[in-house]
């Protein structure tokens, strides 16, 4: 089959940060799907693994989590599932990637595309709606319906996961939304998704929300730079209220800075389940197909932005490049071999 990995981790400038293979096509486990893969989506977990993760000698590291594709074959323990479904899902970090034409995943992780949209936009969805599901519901702990009164503040509300949790937190609870964003174009996104206010991450936090008529806030995702925004956020933050995180911060956070008020810091990973084999690791696949069926009534929208096509390496590399630079609105993402 083909596919597209790296043999060392390389500026993704280098003509072999990412290269075209051909690799033995997988046989499925017993609770595996095989999937033909028509599109894919990058996002920032696939360039921070090229940059850190070494593969082994003569084992080329094959990236990519979320897909798009036709089941192919089926292990013998899967439920739930025939050939010739059409899936979607974002895969699991410890296993090998989605670049590729066949792909094995756990079909507790999966679940049916929505019928409403085409592959590209399809795959643009898995893995920003899992984190934001899960960082709203489970982390952060808002019930479905529930916030009347509260404010949720989310840092990076244009990028990939930001543009999912706004969706959610309008579509499925009665939060007030107050997105961050700093160009006119990523603004003008995120009240496009449904913010009540969206305020500049690059001005001071406090007074603009002042401005809003927003005197503290019960609840924060914070999607990118969280280190360089944490005085603010915790200056901002209502007594009591709870911190969810999905970034690396470039530096250790003071935790003590939460103490005067009581405020919980809470780490949302959408791998941890796949990782650890979690007993409630089927949610994921429970979640997406509940994203599917709100696609498919109206309620959410896809978030791509860009489209490239085919999956090859040069097109790889030209993604990767777009995500490095920071300026991504949205998601990005390849179809076709």
């Amino acid at each position: 089959m083909k596919a597209v990995g790296y043999h060392q981790s390389l500026p993704i400038t280098h003509p072999e940060s990412l290269v075209d293979l051909e690799l033995p096509a997988p046989v499925p486990g017993p609770r595996d799907l095989l999937v033909r893969v028509a599109a894919v989506s990058v996002n920032p977990v696939d360039t921070k693994v090229r940059r850190s993760r070494t593969p082994q000698p003569g084992q080329p590291e094959v990236l990519g989590w979320d897909a798009v594709g036709r089941v192919e074959a089926l292990g013998a323990e899967v439920q739930g599932f025939a050939v010739g479904d059409r899936v979607y899902y974002a895969g699991a970090i410890n296993r090998p990637g989605s670049n590729a034409e066949l792909h094995l995943v756990d079909y507790r992780i999966a679940a049916r595309a929505p019928q409403s949209l085409g592959d590209a936009d399809a795959a643009g969805l898995p893995l920003t709606a899992i984190t934001a599901w899960e960082l709203l519901f489970d982390r952060l702990g808002v019930p479905e319906g529930g916030g009347a009164g509260q404010t949720l503040l989310v840092v990076g509300a244009a990028g990939g996961v930001g543009s999912m949790l706004v969706q959610l937190a309008r579509q499925l609870t009665q939060l007030r939304v107050v997105g961050t964003a700093s160009r006119p174009e990523t603004q003008a996104w995120v009240r496009q998704l449904g913010a009540h206010a969206v305020v500049d991450h690059t001005q001071p936090l406090r007074a603009q929300l002042t401005a809003a008529g927003i005197a503290e806030v019960e609840l924060i995702a914070s999607l990118t730079h969280t280190d360089q925004h944490w005085a603010a956020l915790v200056d901002v933050a209502a007594p009591q209220g709870r911190i969810g995180l999905i970034d690396d911060p470039a530096t250790p956070l003071d935790v003590m800075a939460l103490k005067r008020k009581a405020l919980s810091l809470h780490w949302e990973l959408m791998f941890t389940r796949s990782l650890f084999g979690t007993a409630d690791m089927a949610e994921q696949g429970r979640l997406l197909a509940r994203v599917a069926a709100l696609v498919d009534e109206g309620r959410l929208r896809s978030t791509v932005s860009e489209h490239l096509s085919p999956i090859n390496a040069a097109q790889l590399r030209q993604a990767h490049a777009l995500l490095e630079s920071g300026r991504m609105r949205g998601k990005l993402v390849l179809s076709g071999f």
